[in-house]
């Protein structure tokens, strides 16, 4: 099982790089056709699926993505980070492939895979993930996301959450969500753990589609089975704030 595993591991690193060079390329080659934005920020605490990722120290974040009229899009997403003592993390790239797209009025679909990578640690943490997320009316989304090396472990994990965004006005909404992460017991003591968390977001030049700044404050919640799995310094309750450019 060990050695299917592995190739499993492999097989999903190769095609999520070729994956990304293919969808880079065939974006690059239909210009007219494609998109490309970017995103940049500064956050108060990087909170990750209701766990600190920073150990409650700010944090500056970038992302680029670019997507043609297909659907087909890749990008990359990188931060740093503060993991537990041991691993030596100090930074987080992300890097995405994937389709989204309107399949009519109502609903919208996007899957896409993953991949995690930490450059920077003492230990191998990268590892990559499956997720899809299916939107209604551009306010109500579900998403499931599935690995078999969940959190870097040799071992599988489900994340699966429920969100709503209520807008205001133009310019002022509030944004709820609410998670479980189911984990196998080989990955952590615990089966998994629940969060939630509820944002007021501010948008300025929210007139201009794609750019836009926004102000974001989030509050954070978990339930002791996190805690007991990432500890008291990077689980519980917890209020983050951050700015983000979108261009």
């Amino acid at each position: 099982m060990q050695h299917l595993s592995r190739f499993l591991v492999r097989a999903q690193l190769a095609f999520a790089c070729t994956s990304l060079a293919a969808i880079t390329l065939a974006c690059a080659a239909q210009a007219r056709a494609s998109d490309l934005s970017g995103n940049a920020a500064v956050t108060t605490d990087y909170v990750w699926r209701g766990s600190s990722q920073s150990s409650g120290d700010p944090a500056v974040q970038a992302g680029f993505k670019v997507a043609g009229e297909s659907g087909l899009y890749a990008s990359i997403w990188g931060s740093n980070v503060k993991f537990a003592p041991g691993s030596d993390a100090s930074s987080e790239f992300d890097s995405t492939v994937g389709w989204g797209k309107s399949l009519n009025d109502d609903w919208a679909l996007d899957v896409n895979v993953l991949r995690y990578r930490y450059p920077s640690t003492a230990v191998d943490l990268n590892w990559t993930e499956l997720n899809g997320t299916v939107t209604y009316k551009g306010n109500t989304w579900a998403s499931v996301g599935h690995s078999n090396e969940a959190l870097g472990y040799d071992a599988s994990g489900t994340y699966a959450q429920l969100g709503a965004k209520f807008p205001v006005n133009d310019a002022f909404r509030v944004e709820a969500a609410v998670a479980h992460y189911f984990l196998d017991d080989a990955v952590v003591a615990e089966n998994g753990y629940t969060h939630g968390q509820v944002s007021a977001i501010w948008a300025f030049n929210a007139q201009a589609p794609g750019k836009h700044v926004e102000l974001r404050v989030t509050a954070h919640a978990t339930d002791s089975d996190a805690k007991a799995i990432f500890g008291d310094d990077y689980a519980g309750s917890r209020v983050e704030a951050a700015l983000q450019a979108s261009f």
